[in-house]
Order: structure tokens, then C-alpha cells, then sequence
């Protein structure tokens, strides 16, 4: 199969299996994390044709989206659908590898990618949940979990595991602290920090204004 049908073919079947999606991790988001994936690519003087398709295919076994996959650690959706693409065995293999690479898995946990590829996609997914599309898809993902907005009781924890942070029931406003607002400091190509810089402090601004009105302290 020709690159450019190949693309569109996995572009078509990711779109289809998160239509019906709406935690934030739908068709759009993945479609935001593909397009900023070829730009930073393109920058960073990586493979476009496992960047794209690893950006496609990035939230399919997502253990947010499919907790059965995600226990068996065999990307078994994004695998079946290159099988199914004709893909060869070793560039499905480095496909893979750059999925298992793209996920946050808590604040102290080391989510270094080895290869460019899996820098620029991770760095397109991470720039998709900072700024305001970020914070949009934090209130859509804590609604539904039926998390609180905000609990001033139950401050935000970095956690030091990836099950810590899996397991985490905390306010969506605790997200902001324990990964949203850290997540600048922890892109990987230049290309990718240039973008975030005005989407955090944006989120920055967000947070203050979010706190001012719950403590009523904007009323003159």
C-alpha cells in the first residue's frame, strides 16, 4: 500500500473507533496530535511515516480508553489494524515501541523516550493537553469520572508510580498540579517548547482565576 493511502486508510479507522468518544481522547484530539506531530517532525528531522502513524494510532490501547489492553500490554487494537494495513513486521515493531513510549505515567516517573520519533509524538500528545483545548479536555475527562471540579481538602499528589497515578481519584483541579502545569518542563525537542510556552501560561492564568472566584476573592 502506497504511504499516502496507508495514512489515510489508519487515519479513517482511528477516526472511527473514537467517534463515539467524549473524555477528551475523541477523533479530534488525535487529529490535533497527528497534525503538531508532522509539524514537529518536519523540525526535528524525524521519520514522518512512523511519526504519523504512531500519532494515529497513539490512544487506540490507551488504558484510559481500553483497561483490558492495557493490563495484557499487547497494543493489540493498533497492532491488529497495521496487520491488517499489510505494514511490515519491523516498522509495525518501531510503531509500537513509540506508543509505549508517548504516556504520562506520573510526575516522578521517568517517561524519557529513546528515539526521536517517540520524542515528537509524545511532545504532540502532551502539547494537546496543556493551554486551553488542555484545559477543556481536563473538565471533560474529570466529568466523566464523576470527579469533583475542585475539593480544597484533598490537596494534589505527585505520584511515584504509574499505578499511583493510574489509580489517582482526585479533583480535576488537582490534574493541573500533578501533571498539566508540569508538563512544559518535560517536552523534548525545541520545536515542541516553543509551542507550549504561551498554552502554559495561559493554563497559569486559568488556575489563578479559577481559585480567586472559588475563594471569592475577585469581588472588590
Amino acid at each position: 500500500m502506497k504511504s499516502t493511502n496507508l495514512i489515510s486508510t489508519i487515519a479513517d479507522a482511528a477516526k472511527h473507533f473514537h467517534e463515539n468518544d467524549s473524555t477528551g481522547h475523541d477523533w479530534w484530539h488525535v487529529y490535533r496530535v497527528w497534525q503538531l506531530a508532522k509539524h514537529i517532525a518536519v523540525k526535528e528531522n524525524a521519520n514522518i511515516h512512523l511519526v504519523e502513524m504512531a500519532a494515529l494510532l497513539h490512544d487506540m490501547d490507551d488504558w484510559k480508553l481500553s483497561p483490558e489492553n492495557d493490563k495484557k500490554n499487547e497494543y493489540s487494537n493498533a497492532r491488529k489494524l497495521l496487520i491488517e494495513c499489510a505494514v511490515d513486521s519491523n516498522s509495525i515493531d518501531k510503531v509500537i515501541g513509540i506508543i509505549k513510549e508517548v504516556s504520562f505515567k506520573g510526575a516522578n516517573v521517568d517517561t524519557t523516550p529513546t528515539t526521536i520519533e517517540a520524542c515528537v509524538v509524545q511532545d504532540a500528545d502532551r502539547l494537546d493537553a496543556i493551554g486551553a483545548i488542555g484545559i477543556a479536555r481536563a473538565f471533560a475527562y474529570g466529568g466523566s469520572k464523576s470527579r469533583p471540579l475542585f475539593d480544597p481538602n484533598c490537596p494534589p499528589v505527585l505520584h511515584s508510580s504509574f499505578s499511583e497515578y493510574k489509580n489517582s481519584k482526585g479533583s480535576t483541579l488537582n490534574h493541573f498540579y500533578e501533571k498539566l502545569l508540569l508538563l512544559k518542563d518535560m517536552l523534548n525537542t525545541q520545536t515542541a517548547i516553543g509551542i507550549a510556552e504561551k498554552r502554559h501560561n495561559y493554563m497559569e492564568q486559568f488556575v489563578t482565576q479559577f481559585l480567586n472566584e472559588w475563594n471569592v476573592t475577585e469581588i472588590d
